[in-house]
C-alpha cells in the first residue's frame, strides 16, 4: 500500500481534530500536501464534521492549487451550516471565479441553503438563473432546496412555482413544500398540498405527518388531523415521539384535550415537549390547575422543565385568576430552575395581575422588567385597563406606547373604549380625531370553521361564500332562536360612540364572521356534533353572549378558539365563567 492511499485510510477512519492534524503533519512530511485527493480529504472533515474546525478547513483550503469542486463544496457547505453563512455565499462566487470547477447539485444546495439563512433574496433568484443555465432546473434535490430558499425569502408563490414545475418530484420534496408552507404560517396552503399529495398517490412519512398536524393545529383542521392521526397508527408512525407530540398539540389546539391525553398517555417516550404540549394545552383552554396537575407529576417522571413549561404554566394562572399560583411559578424559574423569564413571562404575569384587577402590581411589574421599552406589556395592560375600566393607568399605559413609537390602531380603539366606559367624552372625541386624522384602520377579523374535511373562511358581512344566501337565511333563524331563550344583541359602547370597535370593524349591527361560522356549521353539520372554529381576533361581548344562548337553543357544543384562549360553550354557559 502506498504512503497516499495509507493517509487517506487514516483520514477515512479519523474522528478527532487531534488526530486530523497528526495526520495533517504526516502529509507534510511525506510531501503530500498538493495531492488531491488527501487535501481535498482533509478539507472536507474540517468543513463538515462536528469535530472539525472551519477556521482550519480555510487554512487547508486556501493551500490547495485549483481546487477541485469536492473542495468547493465542503467548505460552501460549512459555513452554509455555520453561524457566518454569509462565508458561504462569498465562497460560492469565488468558485465561480476561478474558472476552473463547475458548481453540482451539491454547491447549489448549499449555497440556497445559505441565502435562505441571510435572507439574500436577490442572490437566490441569482442562483435560480445559474442553476437554468447550468441545467440542473430538473434536479429533484437543486428544486426542493431553491423551494426552501424562496420561501426563507418570503416568496411563497415563486416557491410554489418552482414546486409545479417540477419534473419528478420525491417524497422530500412535497415534504419541503408542507413545512415552509406551514412554517410560514401559510397553513390552508399546507393542507392543499396534502389534497394534491392524495391525488398522485404519493405516500407519507413522520416528517410529512410532523408539518401536517401542525397545520392542522393551527386551522382547527379536527377531521383532517384525525384521519392523519389513523394513518399514523396504521404506518406504524404513531411510535415516533416526534408525531405523537404533533398529536398531542393538534388535538390541544383543536380543543379536544381527552384525545390529546389519551395520546400523550399511550406513548412510550415523552420528551420535555411532550409534557410542554399538555401543560401548554391545559394553559390555553383556561385549566390552570389541570396544568399545574401535569407540571407536578412531569418533575416526579425526572423531566427537566424549560421555559416553555413556565409560560404554559403561568398562561392558566391568567385565565383561571390563579394569582398566588402564578406569582409562586414565576419566582420558582429562577429559584429552583436556574430559568431567566423572558418577556413572555413578564407578559403573563401582567396579565396574570391585570384580569384580576391587580392593576397597580401589574404597572409593577412592568417596571420590574428588563424590557420596559417592549409594547407587548404596556398593551397586555391596557387590554387589563379596558376590562376594569381603569383611565388612569390606561392613559400611562398609552404614553407610553405612544412614546415608544409603538402605538398601533388596537390601541386607540382599547382606550376609546375605556373612556367610552366611564362616559369621558372629551377623551372619546380625542380618540376619534386621532383615529381619523391618522387614517387608522384596525386588523381584518376573520373565523375558520371545519366541515367535513374542508376548512370554510369568513369575514364580517361576508358576501363571498358560495353559499352565503342559505348561510343568511340559517343565521336570521339561529337569532331568533337565540332570542327566545333571552339572547340581546350588546351593542358596542364604541358604536353608541360613533366610532369603529376592537373587534376587526365589526359593529353590533354586523353579522360578524363567527356568527356567520356557527350558522354554517349548524347547517351543515349533524345533530349533536360539536362546533369548531378559529378567530384570529378576541371574540367580542356580544358573540360570547350570542354563543352561550345558541348553544342551548341548538343542543351544541360550540369550542372558539380566539386569539387569546378556548371557550367551550354548552348548555348556555361558557367554560371560561366570564373570566376572559
Amino acid at each position: 500500500m502506498s504512503k497516499s492511499d495509507t493517509i487517506l485510510k487514516l483520514l477515512q477512519g479519523c474522528n478527532s481534530l487531534q488526530r486530523l492534524q497528526k495526520i495533517h503533519a504526516h502529509v507534510i512530511t511525506n510531501g503530500l500536501q498538493h495531492h488531491p485527493a488527501i487535501s481535498t480529504k482533509l478539507v472536507h472533515f474540517c468543513a463538515v464534521s462536528v469535530s472539525g474546525s472551519l477556521s482550519y478547513a480555510q487554512l487547508l483550503f486556501h493551500h490547495i492549487d485549483n481546487p477541485q469542486t469536492q473542495a468547493w463544496n465542503s467548505i460552501i457547505r460549512g459555513f452554509a451550516n455555520s453561524p457566518s453563512p454569509l462565508q458561504s455565499i462569498l465562497y460560492y462566487n469565488d468558485m465561480f471565479s476561478s474558472l476552473v470547477s463547475r458548481p453540482d447539485t451539491f454547491t447549489f444546495s448549499f449555497v440556497l441553503k445559505a441565502c435562505e439563512r441571510v435572507k439574500a433574496e436577490n442572490k437566490c433568484r441569482e442562483v435560480h438563473g445559474t442553476i437554468i443555465r447550468c441545467g440542473y432546473e430538473r434536479d429533484v434535490v437543486v428544486c426542493t432546496n431553491l423551494v426552501r430558499s424562496y420561501v426563507g425569502n418570503g416568496f411563497i408563490g415563486v416557491a410554489k412555482k418552482v414546486f409545479d414545475d417540477m419534473s419528478e418530484r420525491d417524497l422530500v420534496s412535497w415534504n419541503s413544500m408542507i413545512s415552509c408552507y406551514s412554517q410560514a404560517g401559510f397553513h390552508y396552503e399546507a393542507l392543499k398540498v396534502y389534497d394534491e399529495m392524495k391525488n398522485e398517490n404519493v405516500g407519507l412519512d413522520g416528517f410529512t405527518l410532523v408539518g401536517l398536524l401542525s397545520s392542522c393545529a393551527h386551522v382547527g383542521a379536527l377531521n383532517v388531523g384525525v384521519n392523519l392521526h389513523r394513518i399514523a397508527c396504521e404506518e406504524g408512525f404513531v411510535k415516533n415521539v416526534y408525531v405523537g407530540n404533533a398529536l398531542i398539540d393538534m388535538y390541544a389546539k383543536c380543543g379536544c384535550l381527552d384525545d390529546a391525553f389519551c395520546v400523550f398517555d399511550s406513548m412510550q417516550k415523552q420528551d420535555v415537549f411532550t409534557w410542554n404540549s399538555m401543560i401548554v394545552g391545559y394553559g390555553v383552554h383556561g385549566h390552570g390547575d389541570g396544568a399545574i396537575s401535569f407540571f407536578r407529576q412531569m418533575l416526579m417522571a425526572g423531566v427537566q422543565p424549560n421555559s416553555i413549561t413556565f409560560l404554559g404554566l403561568l398562561c392558566g394562572c391568567s385565565h383561571q385568576g390563579l394569582v398566588e399560583e402564578g406569582v409562586e411559578y414565576f419566582h420558582m424559574m429562577n429559584t429552583e430552575f436556574n430559568l431567566k423569564p423572558g418577556i413572555k413571562h413578564y407578559g403573563c404575569m401582567v396579565d396574570l395581575f391585570g384580569r384580576a384587577g391587580k392593576l397597580e402590581k401589574a404597572l409593577d411589574m412592568i417596571g420590574t422588567s428588563p424590557s420596559q421599552d417592549d409594547p407587548v406589556l404596556w398593551r397586555t395592560l391596557l387590554g387589563s385597563c379596558k376590562i376594569h375600566k381603569n383611565v388612569k393607568i390606561g392613559e400611562i399605559a398609552m404614553r407610553n406606547l405612544v412614546q415608544l413609537g409603538a402605538s398601533n390602531a388596537g390601541d386607540y380603539i382599547l382606550l376609546a373604549a375605556i373612556y367610552a366606559g366611564a362616559k369621558d367624552t372629551d377623551g372619546i372625541a380625542k380618540m376619534r380625531k386621532l383615529i381619523k386624522s391618522q387614517g387608522i384602520k384596525t386588523t381584518p377579523g376573520w373565523s375558520w370553521i371545519e366541515v367535513g374535511d374542508q376548512i370554510h373562511k369568513f369575514v364580517v358581512d361576508d358576501k363571498l361564500h358560495p353559499d352565503f344566501i342559505e348561510i343568511y337565511h340559517k343565521l336570521r333563524e339561529v337569532i331568533s332562536k337565540a332570542a327566545l331563550l333571552g339572547y340581546v344583541p350588546e351593542e358596542s359602547l364604541l358604536s353608541v360612540a360613533g366610532l369603529i370597535t376592537e373587534e376587526c370593524l365589526e359593529t353590533s349591527t354586523s353579522y360578524h364572521s363567527e356568527k356567520l361560522a356557527i350558522a354554517f356549521g349548524l347547517a351543515r353539520t349533524p345533530k349533536g356534533t360539536s362546533i369548531r372554529i378559529v378567530k384570529n381576533l378576541r371574540v367580542c361581548k356580544d358573540c360570547h353572549s350570542f354563543t352561550k344562548y345558541v348553544s342551548k337553543a341548538f343542543n351544541r357544543e360550540i369550542i372558539v378558539r380566539d386569539r387569546v384562549r378556548f371557550h367551550h360553550f354548552k348548555g348556555g354557559v361558557c367554560s371560561c365563567k366570564d373570566y376572559w
